[in-house]
């Protein structure tokens, strides 16, 4: 029997989407494996996070109160204090910016191979085999892992753990080294252009590279008037300048849900996907038919986008 330590995760006060997911793949994994299901919440309001993460298949929640932010000093100490402690088989943090800062120095803390953004996790007896996606979601490779090891898990493949649990909830007194820690959280600043927030939107027209020019992205504004949607965008679209940070989707940007997706000229880039593969509803505008959007689209219109979408603004205004 081997137990299975995950770890949530939160920003600014609010806990993200993949700290419900963690619980399912590390339940799924503690199944496996025979083992019991520790749950780690460091620092930010620890008893309210842990209420709320008190889900089926959570045998034990460990509370770190340390901080109101994500600090990487405190959390690699703080799971390496735990791992110490329970002597899991696995280690499964989000592969968020917060799980990537500190997962390699824990792994390297303890000495422990660590494998980033897997899409999948099975068990066999001592051995892990974890599943990754390469060049744009096209490939799938494994990597076996032996023994003891520390995971990091892709927001949106698991779903999220459901029902109430009735887990022990207990306070860790982790012994944290205040001379190493080396920054603290003073202050969140707005980055551009606030006014929206794609999160909460219905119906999203997103954008893509296949745009080509930004003066083309009138075109892409005037679909979203004539359907009453949001404009947002992948990062490339970002990165040139053409959009605001808060209109892009993906892991470095924002998860949506809305009921409909519209993806135009995006090819679907794992870091994209994970941000809007939630969606109800996936619509694709892509000329290549093999593009990895159209893999997960409820609808896939292959054609040029500068063709279709005159058509669709003609249709809606």
């Amino acid at each position: 029997m081997s137990d299975v330590l995950a770890v949530a995760d939160h920003r600014r006060g609010d806990l993200r989407d993949v700290s419900y997911e963690i619980i399912t793949a590390g339940r799924e994994l503690a199944d496996e494996t025979g083992g019991d299901l520790h749950l780690a919440v460091i620092s930010g309001t620890v008893d309210d996070f842990a209420d709320k993460l008190n889900r089926d298949g959570v045998d034990a929640i460990h509370t770190v109160d340390h901080g109101e932010e994500f600090n990487h000093d405190v959390y690699a100490q703080a799971v390496t204090q735990l791992y110490d402690e329970l002597a899991p088989q696995y280690v499964l943090t989000p592969n968020s910016v917060n799980g990537l800062d500190y997962a390699p120095a824990v792994a390297n803390d303890l000495d422990l191979p660590v494998v980033t953004d897997t899409v999948e996790l099975e068990a066999d007896g001592e051995t892990l085999v974890a599943t990754r996606e390469m060049y744009g979601g096209k490939v799938e490779t494994t990597t076996e892992l032996e023994g003891d090891a520390v995971v990091t898990i892709r927001g949106a493949e698991w779903p999220a753990a459901e029902g109430t649990g009735d887990a022990a909830i207990e306070a860790f007194d982790a012994d944290i080294d205040e001379d190493t820690v080396g920054s603290t959280v003073t202050g969140f600043e707005e980055v551009g252009g606030g006014d929206v927030d794609i999160s909460e939107a219905e119906l999203l027209v997103s954008v893509g590279r296949g745009i080509e020019e930004e003066e083309n992205l009138e075109m892409i504004r005037e679909l979203a008037d004539a359907l009453d949607a949001t404009l947002s965008s992948s990062r490339p679209i970002v990165d040139n300048g053409w959009l605001p940070k808060n209109r892009q989707v993906g892991q470095s940007g924002k998860v949506v849900t809305p009921d409909v997706y519209i993806a135009i000229g995006i090819s679907g880039a794992v870091q994209h996907v994970a941000g809007m593969k939630g969606s109800d509803t996936i619509v694709a505008i892509n000329t290549d038919p093999n593009a990895p959007i159209m893999d997960i689209a409820d609808y896939a219109i292959v054609d040029d986008l500068f063709d279709v979408v005159p058509e669709l603004i003609d249709e809606f205004q």
